[in-house]
């Protein structure tokens, strides 16, 4: 779940709305209405085989009370310790994430964090591209705009092992590329995100959704973590990972978008620096980052509980606040579980196409 970060995008019901981002994510989860950001990397000193770098990331654009920064190394370096922020490393990509003093970040705030790393003894270039929660840091703000989705088709293929979940239930998925080891970790953890926000829900709407069981089918992908991040899939790379997840879960799963049988969860072990997620028509697609947070790496769990419940309103047909109004919907989904429903959520929820899939 991005997440998820400041700037709304949803995905379209009947192949015309519109996918929403977070952490979560991400975050990508809740966005403002303008996003914008810098960053300052600096590296303060460098031995062999060892440097220590600092950043400087200002947020530009409205509000935001969580942060996620994320950039890819070009040269083989490494992250071995960090302070003011919790940092990991996938690859070459970098993922950190607020302190628990530093995540509000007004118009115009910085937060500052440092970092020893490896590198080798060669190269060691500044990345030279930074996301925070999601959107491309390049000094200016923009609005945020949703993307236009080509319709796309799904072909059939054999049911999952244990047969074909009951309809008007929630399917949630973890697509694992060739070459990413399996992980308990990963399974276990996303069922449990959404097993909070199942409990999130009855308490705001006095009904549910229903999991299956097991909770996430776990499915094999078609290619390596690196096809997903560099094949082009949507109007820009933001999309790519999470579009072709998704059409490679409705080609093997026999599913659609939107899917009138089931709402449907997709999370995937594999993220590019530029990579996102979103909600919207009866899906969440989420990259690397929620997966990873789901599992216990990177950030307090309330940061993805809440993205998750955010993503699932997307799903369920809500539309992102427009202000940092107290709502999972916004920016407050950082606050989790101090946030909740309005009146008017709710009715629009119970009153949308997938209100009849809670009881």
């Amino acid at each position: 779940m991005h997440r998820r970060p400041p700037r709304t995008r949803l995905f379209a019901a009947a192949l015309a709305a519109t996918l929403a981002v977070v952490a979560a994510a991400t975050t990508t989860a809740g966005y403002a209405a303008a996003a914008g950001c810098r960053v300052a990397y600096t590296i303060g000193s460098q031995w062999s085989g060892g440097f220590t770098a600092n950043v400087n990331v200002t947020n530009i654009g409205d509000p935001v009370s969580g942060w996620t920064l994320r950039w890819s190394f070009t040269a083989g370096q490494s992250v071995s310790q960090a302070w003011n922020a919790t940092v990991t490393q996938s690859g070459s990509t970098v993922t950190a994430v607020n302190a628990g003093w530093n995540g509000s970040l007004p118009t115009n705030g910085s937060a500052g964090f440092g970092f020893n790393g490896g590198w080798n003894n060669s190269a060691n270039p500044v990345p030279t591209s930074f996301t925070l929660n999601g959107v491309t840091c390049t000094g200016s703000v923009g609005p945020t705009t949703s993307p236009t989705v080509a319709p796309t088709t799904a072909a059939p293929t054999t049911p999952p092992p244990g047969g074909v979940p009951p309809q008007r239930t929630v399917r949630v998925y973890w697509l694992k590329p060739t070459d990413v080891a399996y992980d308990q970790r990963y399974p276990d953890g996303i069922a449990n995100v959404m097993r909070e926000a199942q409990r999130y829900y009855r308490q705001e709407l006095g009904r549910t959704f229903t999991l299956n069981n097991p909770v996430v089918e776990v499915v094999n992908g078609d290619h390596p973590r690196a096809w997903y991040e560099n094949t082009p899939n949507g109007n820009e790379c933001y999309w790519w990972v999470v579009f072709n997840m998704q059409q490679e879960l409705m080609r093997k799963l026999s599913l659609r978008a939107p899917d009138t049988r089931w709402i449907n969860v997709g999370e995937i072990s594999a993220e590019a620096s530029c990579s996102g997620g979103g909600g919207g028509g009866g899906w969440v697609i989420l990259s690397g980052h929620d997966a990873d947070g789901a599992a216990g790496i990177g950030g307090t769990m309330n940061r993805w509980y809440g993205g998750m419940v955010h993503e699932l309103g997307h799903a369920f047909g809500l539309p992102d606040s427009t202000s940092t109004d107290g709502t999972p919907m916004s920016a407050s989904f950082y606050n989790y579980p101090n946030t909740h429903f309005s009146q008017a959520q709710k009715d629009r929820i119970l009153s949308g196409p997938y209100g009849s899939f809670l009881s």
